[in-house]
């Protein structure tokens, strides 16, 4: 009689298989999507606090449980999957104060705030476990450590009025500028790239099919009610019996600035290497946020699209660059001197002849006045000194008066000529290294997308002359990302480059082996 075989795969004293927590977790919620014991039990208890709490403390019980069972599960996902984080905080900036103005009750701007901090919280639970400091190092990322600490420092500022108004203030700035750090740590693909463009331009063209909708349907109830809540604002809106649109955002300035980035984004995206009707699309899209622009009567904004295409023009030299950048500037010409009626062409032509304008007159003159403040202060008179939180916190002291209208001359009052020098370092800094970046990539995708962003932050230093372009939402999210952008570009074309270059290294060593 044959032995019996033992089969090698069926051990004869073959341990039991330990099923772990995870696994049984996984298999009850995912595999059998709690349709089970543990599944009908977990939902009577559920049920059975619920209706008691309603019961006991009324439907705010029912309300923060429904809050708290939505909240819980999206700060999970925001730290534990960032990139849906991101793409979150990108869509919440273009549409915070459209919730806010149709009467989405609650402190949004605070859930803002928050979500960034929770994507910092991400980056620092993943470095925790990588120890790969390396990715966050780069002479950008050295600078904005410098402008935000100097922020921090300015807590101790001994002429500073009140020290609330700084943490009022230094949300908008510390909290948002750290979001570099979430954008540089996190972005790590072309396809999650091409993602946020899309999105961007998607945000982008309801904002402006919106301000049409403004300019020839009418403003909503919401808007109207707040457009006639202060005379103040009639003031500033209301030019000549045409209101100024601001779209989605919270003013018109703001609106026109991001139409005036998005359409330097498409003009450098159709110098690309895109299929026809790609580039038929950028630009119709191009036409439709300039002529948005107009309907926001901000000036500042119509000089923006014409530096950015010189700037252009020199990054970019060749015959087809300076015939188009000629054809433009011809163009520009014309408008500008054009006879015509219409309000927003008018305030258009205005924004290219500045010493016939009155408004700039003043504001030439109050920057006059104010620097003999700035030059006897180095430190300046603290965060939130000036603008709306200077009036409310400030004691009615000179320099909460002053309006400063002007991002520069905001930084020079608020944190004096040393603040100014950093932060005049740190845009230099981010332009240089996106000019170098832009000669060392290879990649003809990723060229055009560093090309694009350049201007954009380009555009975005000379916007912040005449107007305060950095510090509302959504531009000062987009800021961050743009100055991000500029160095993860580099790294992934230098990572493609390290790629394609291995197989040779390969070749060649077989061949000499």
């Amino acid at each position: 009689m044959d032995k019996p075989q033992l089969s090698v795969k069926e051990p004869l004293f073959a341990p039991k298989k330990v099923v772990g927590f995870w696994q049984i977790l996984r298999r009850t919620v995912l595999a059998e999507k709690l349709y089970n014991r543990v599944g009908i039990t977990f939902f009577i208890l559920l049920a059975a606090v619920l209706g008691f709490g309603i019961a006991k403390f009324g439907a705010t019980f029912g309300v923060l449980f429904i809050v708290t069972a939505v909240a819980l599960p999206a700060v999970y996902a925001i730290v534990v999957y960032p990139k849906f984080g991101i793409i979150v905080v990108l869509i919440m900036a273009y549409l915070l104060f459209l919730l806010m103005r149709i009467g989405v009750s609650g402190p949004i701007g605070v859930i803002m705030d928050v979500m960034q901090a929770l994507l910092m919280l991400g980056v620092l639970i993943a470095q925790k476990r990588e120890h790969n400091w390396e990715i966050l190092k780069g002479p950008i990322s050295t600078m904005i450590v410098i402008w935000i600490v100097y922020n921090l420092l300015e807590i101790a500022n001994p002429s500073a009025e009140s020290r609330v108004a700084w943490l009022y203030t230094i949300r908008s700035l510390a909290i948002v500028m750290l979001s570099y750090f979430v954008f540089l740590y996190n972005i790590r693909s072309v396809k999650f790239i091409r993602l946020i463009f899309k999105i961007w331009l998607a945000m982008s063209l309801f904002a402006a099919l919106y301000a049409v909708k403004q300019e020839y349907i009418g403003f909503s109830d919401a808007e109207e009610a707040y457009l006639h809540s202060d005379p103040g604002i009639a003031s500033l809106l209301l030019i000549d019996g045409h209101w100024r649109k601001f779209s989605i955002f919270s003013d018109p300035v703001s609106f026109a600035y991001n139409m005036s980035m998005s359409a330097i984004f498409c003009i450098s995206l159709i110098s690309g290497n895109l299929k026809l009707w790609k580039k038929i699309i950028l630009g119709g899209l191009t036409v439709l946020f300039l002529v948005s622009m107009l309907y926001s009567g901000t000036r500042g904004a119509n000089v923006l699209v014409p530096a950015a295409v010189f700037l252009f023009a020199i990054l970019k030299y060749n015959r087809k660059v300076l015939i188009f950048a000629g054809i433009a500037f011809a163009f520009l010409v014309i408008l500008i001197n054009v006879p015509t009626g219409d309000p927003n062409l008018s305030r258009f032509q205005t924004a290219f002849r500045p010493n016939q304008d009155a408004s700039y007159k003043l504001r030439k003159f109050n920057q006059k006045r104010i620097q003999p403040y700035i030059l006897s202060h180095p430190i300046g008179f603290g965060l939130g000194s000036t603008g709306t939180w200077g009036k409310r916190f400030g004691n009615n002291s000179y320099v909460a008066q002053f309006q400063p209208d002007s991002g520069y001359v905001r930084v020079s009052v608020e944190l004096g000529w040393v603040g100014l020098l950093i932060f005049c370092m740190l845009m230099f800094t981010v332009l240089k290294t996106g000019i170098n970046n832009y000669y060392q990539i290879k990649d003809p995708e990723l060229k055009t997308y560093c090309l694009a962003i350049l201007l954009i932050i380009f555009a975005y230093n000379i916007a912040n002359f005449p107007q305060e372009a950095l510090v509302q939402f959504p531009s000062n999210v987009y800021f961050s990302l743009d100055m991000a952008l500029l160095t993860v570009l580099f790294r992934l074309d230098k990572e493609k480059q390290e790629n394609e270059a291995k197989p040779l290294l390969t070749l060649n060593t077989d061949n000499n082996g």
